[in-house]
């Protein structure tokens, strides 16, 4: 049989497949730049070694160390996201940034997912985040206006970026899609019942194991029940999450069990994540704690704590702030199947 692995990125053919992708790419970097200068956002460079790569259990990080002049040794980490460092920037006095920034995600590779990838986040200081509900909208019609494009597309899948997106709870969303009444298995606290969780998706035939926490069992309901609805006909902003699924986003005045926390779908891709941001130190450190436990069960590690992050928490305004992938955004807008075709230079590897 002839052999079917592709040819390296750097080939003439294969790039010249590639460039009509990368060109578009470089004009929707310019137009998203463009847009966050006329609202008066200032592009900030953090750094991509970090003391803490990131406190979420299911996040893997690319780790490496330090040397100084006399030999000593300090691990560091490449970013998974540029988050912390941002968010000392508010702290410090900003009040809109955002960055193109370069990340890196251990464990990840296929069409949608690479082990190093750019993210757009952005901040807006004394803002909601409903806002950045806004601001997503106008960052789809803006990658499709700018290629001239009509539709956002991947594989099969069209939405037209200029209607407005659906805004649904992930109450809504459970009950809509999956039959089960999210909130009967959350407490008052946002303490979770993962037996009446684990109960009510079984009765709607979904497998689980039977170490599955209740995170677990919501993940598994969320991706067997709810995700292939999202962002099909239009774009999908999935909101107001169990707090316990927070990560670092802060409770609803009006329902503590819920978080601002608020994700993006469009043609089935998941696209974006954003949050009203908790800026509570001590609820921080023990929702990084909890994660950090998880991911010493699970995976036998865990990572460090920034604790200059927390200390910049303790001063940082109220504020939103959202992440977005800027590399599926462009592949929505230029209809590419596979993430490596809009990037100038993958990562070599399997």
């Amino acid at each position: 049989m002839p052999d079917q692995t592709p040819s390296p990125s750097w080939t003439p053919e294969r790039h010249a497949d590639r460039r009509p992708f990368l060109l578009a790419r470089n004009r929707i970097t310019a137009a998203v730049r463009g847009w966050f200068a006329a609202r008066d956002f200032v592009e900030v460079e953090t750094p991509a070694l970090q003391v803490s790569p990131g406190n979420e259990a299911h996040l893997h990080a690319f780790a490496t160390e330090a040397l100084d002049l006399s030999g000593g040794r300090a691990p560091l980490y490449l970013r998974t996201s540029p988050e912390f460092a941002a968010k000392k920037l508010l702290a410090a006095g900003e009040t809109r940034t955002f960055e193109l920034a370069r990340v890196w995600r251990n464990r990840e590779r296929g069409p949608l997912h690479h082990p190093e990838f750019t993210l757009l986040e952005w901040y807006r200081v004394g803002e909601t985040y409903e806002t950045l509900m806004a601001d997503c909208a106008s960052l789809l019609a803006l990658a499709a206006e700018t290629v001239e494009a009509k539709t956002l597309s991947f594989r099969g899948q069209t939405i037209d970026p200029r209607v407005e997106p659906e805004r649904l709870t992930l109450v809504e969303a459970f009950d809509r899609y999956a039959h089960i009444d999210l909130l009967s298995t959350v407490e008052a606290d946002g303490a979770t019942d993962r037996d009446a969780l684990a109960a009510a998706a079984q009765a709607q035939g979904i497998r689980l194991a039977p170490d599955d926490t209740w995170a677990d069992v919501f993940s598994r309901v969320l991706v067997e029940k709810i995700e292939p609805h999202l962002g099909r006909e239009r774009a999908t902003i999935l909101c107001e999450y169990p707090v316990s699924e927070a990560a670092l986003a802060r409770p609803k005045a009006s329902d503590p069990r819920v978080a601002e926390r608020f994700e993006l779908y469009a043609c089935g891709v998941e696209l974006a994540n954003c949050f009203g941001e908790l800026t509570d130190p001590l609820e921080q450190r023990r929702r990084f704690e909890a994660e950090m436990a998880e991911k010493a069960r699970v995976y036998g590690e865990r990572y460090p704590i920034d604790e200059d992050f927390l200390a910049a928490l303790a001063i940082m305004p109220a504020a939103s702030g959202g992440a977005l992938g800027f590399d599926r955004l462009v592949m929505l807008a230029t209809g590419a199947r596979h993430i490596e075709q809009v990037l100038w230079a993958p990562v070599a590897g399997a």
